[in-house]
């Protein structure tokens, strides 16, 4: 199919068995090339200016039109070309710096020169990718703020986690590239079904997707309170009713069918029509009853391999309740447009003591109601509310600074630990156990803070 990319359009089919980080040239007909090197640059730069205060951006300084590029480009000349006769038509390029003039070159080689390289996805391309296009699809989740999450999520390999997002599948995926096919993974999600765009551009193998599980939000708190059940959906389908079942159907259709033959036949002879006309008739009639039997043998078949996913279906939930039950999970990841209080409440109970747990949110608000009902809560520690800082530096020779322009949030990340939670005392009980354990000099002070 035609790929459309920063405005090139183009097809991979020559693509296929070379190895990644190859440069191709996309040639006349959208078709690949693979780039050959260059020995030296074609663009020498003899002579430079001392600084750039007498350039005026008037736009009369380039003496090609858009219509002579246009024909250079009609006649099929190669962009590193065009690149050149752009640079001695400037009546400026020699005044500017030589700083001025590769950044000129840069800008004029990559809107000319149909080059592209390909590349292995990853986490760090596609996270970089969704932020840079498309914020919106990902919670405007920031690429460091997604590395500071696996770090302290503790993702690796053998662990058995929960991730419940709507960030179109890309913390899934980096969750997965992360574990590398080990141990286990439970997607919480929302509505009919999990979204995995993101997860599906990283071309993982068959392998990684064997422990991906997937669970629905709504028959969370069924599965905390015990009353969990799969009765919605049908039990294992059972071939022989449903042999039975066509069978009954297709012996009513040739009833029907014969019926209707007889009637016509009758007719026919009260009409008296010829012998052949009998004979087109009940050709026509033949092939309307086995068009039917086969339309009907389609349908049955069409139901049949529903219920047959729909069981399916019903046994891999079984199988995920069950993992869920265990309430051993190494940890939780929470990346969602829902309030993350009461996902996370909920959630916690599936997670072993001493586990990790993290919680993103584009905004802070969510996460400050979310820490109190924690801290009230207990069963946590190392509670921490953390904004990443990112800034950007362009590092070349002799001109290394800070970029200009900065990202100005990358979302928020609540983070901490969870402990065993001990629900049979209650608070006043901890206090007098306190009172006892401690000297009376510290006693003495604590209850006159009390008081």
């Amino acid at each position: 199919r035609k790929i459309i990319f920063e405005k090139q359009w183009f097809y991979l089919d020559n693509a296929i068995g070379h190895i990644y980080g190859t440069t191709f040239e996309v040639t006349s007909g959208g078709n690949l090339q693979p780039k050959q090197e260059v020995e030296g640059t074609t663009t020498e730069t003899k002579e430079a200016g001392t600084d750039n205060r007498n350039i005026v951006d008037d736009g009369k300084s380039q003496k090609l039109t858009h219509d002579d590029i246009k024909a250079l480009k009609d006649k099929g000349i190669k962009g590193q070309e065009i690149v050149q006769q752009l640079i001695e038509n400037s009546t400026t390029f020699r005044d500017k710096t030589e700083f001025a003039q590769d950044k000129y070159i840069k800008k004029k080689k990559k809107k000319y020169e149909a080059v592209i390289t390909v590349v292995k996805p990853s986490t760090r391309i596609l996270s970089t990718m969704y932020y840079a296009r498309e914020p919106g699809k990902i919670n405007h989740l920031r690429y460091d703020t997604l590395a500071q999450m696996l770090t302290l999520g503790n993702i690796r390999a053998g662990n058995k986690m929960i991730v419940m997002e709507t960030c179109s599948g890309l913390v899934l995926g980096a969750v997965m590239e992360r574990m590398g096919g080990y141990g286990s993974i439970v997607q919480m999600y929302p509505g009919g079904g999990p979204v995995r765009a993101a997860t599906s551009c990283f071309g993982f193998p068959k392998p990684f997707f064997d422990n991906l599980h997937e669970f629905p939000l709504s028959k969370v708190d069924s599965l905390l309170s015990g009353t969990f059940s799969t009765e919605t959906l049908p039990s294992e389908p059972d071939d022989n009713t449903l042999v039975e079942e066509e069978s009954n159907g297709l012996t009513d259709e040739k009833q029907t069918s014969l019926q209707e033959t007889e009637e016509e036949s009758t007719a026919e002879a009260a009409m008296e029509i010829n012998q052949t006309e009998e004979q087109e008739t009940m050709d026509i009639n033949t092939e309307d009853v086995e068009f039917k039997e086969n339309k009907e043998k389609e349908n049955k078949e069409n139901v049949r391999e529903k219920q047959r996913k729909q069981w399916e279906r019903r046994k891999k939930l079984i199988e995920t309740a069950a993992l869920l039950s265990e309430k051993n999970a190494d940890g939780l990841i929470v990346a969602s447009k829902f309030h993350p209080t009461p996902l996370l409440l909920s959630l916690l109970e599936f997670v072993a003591p001493s586990r990790p747990f993290v919680v993103y949110c584009q905004y802070k608000e969510p996460l400050l109601e979310c820490y109190t009902k924690l801290r009230e809560r207990g069963g946590v520690i190392n509670l921490k509310l953390s904004e990443t800082w990112l800034r950007n530096y362009q590092v070349l020779p002799d001109r290394s600074h800070p970029k200009l322009t900065m990202s100005g949030g990358g979302g928020y990340l609540l983070s901490g630990i969870t402990v065993i939670l001990d629900k049979g005392k209650s608070d006043s009980s901890n206090f007098e156990a306190l009172k006892m354990e401690e000297p009376s000099s510290k006693r003495c002070k604590v209850q006159d803070r009390h008081c």
